[in-house]
């Protein structure tokens, strides 16, 4: 799951750089009547649209990551007679993660919004007033998103860890009561880099 989440952070993050990389190309469109400055103005935007569903989806991927192990490991637990710990640590991990994933998705819209009151093309008055609330808001809020990344892969790979334990404990108990231990597959996985 850790290798899987640093590529698609990494693509959100270089969707990130790229849209707004093209917003200072474009630069402030108010008053220009350049018809190709104004295609790559749609680009940005749709760019912007494209990175914003991907940056949701990315937070998502750890919400849907930890109520998923969050049950598994109940379960497990339940089933085997296991120390509660290793659900109280999951759910504290979970209570961890969420936080960042919801200020990752509201950040990226709060760039989308401050991109759309930016906007010359929306036809209303005072648009010229937020261009600069647009740059530097997506500037910071694009680095709060790496952020908020970061420490959901540190939340991520904590979980991962109490997984393995978990899977330990499970084993152990297997072979005390007497059961086939080769049912319970060994940790396959290579650490992340």
């Amino acid at each position: 799951m850790e290798r899987m989440f640093v590529r698609v952070a990494a693509f959100a993050v270089a969707l990130l750089a790229a849209t707004a990389a093209l917003g200072l190309w474009i630069g402030d469109l108010h008053g220009t009547l350049d018809p190709g400055l104004l295609r790559w103005a749609t680009v940005h935007r749709l760019s912007g649209v494209l990175t914003a569903l991907v940056v949701v989806l990315v937070n998502s991927i750890t919400v849907t990551y930890f109520i998923g192990t969050g049950r598994w490991c109940k379960e497990v637990v339940e089933a085997y007679g296991l120390d509660r710990a290793f659900t109280a640590r999951s759910t504290a991990l979970k209570r961890s993660a969420f936080p960042f994933a919801l200020l990752g998705m509201l950040a990226v819209v709060a760039i989308v919004a401050l991109g759309g009151a930016a906007d010359p093309a929306t036809g209303r008055a005072g648009t010229r007033d937020w261009v600069t609330a647009h740059l530097v808001g997506g500037i910071g809020l694009a680095a709060a998103i790496a952020w908020c990344f970061r420490a959901q892969l540190g939340a991520i790979a904590r979980q991962h860890r109490l997984i393995d334990e978990v899977m330990d404990a499970v084993r152990c108990e297997r072979a005390a009561r007497g059961l086939d231990v080769e049912l319970v597959p060994q940790q396959t996985v290579a650490p992340p880099r």
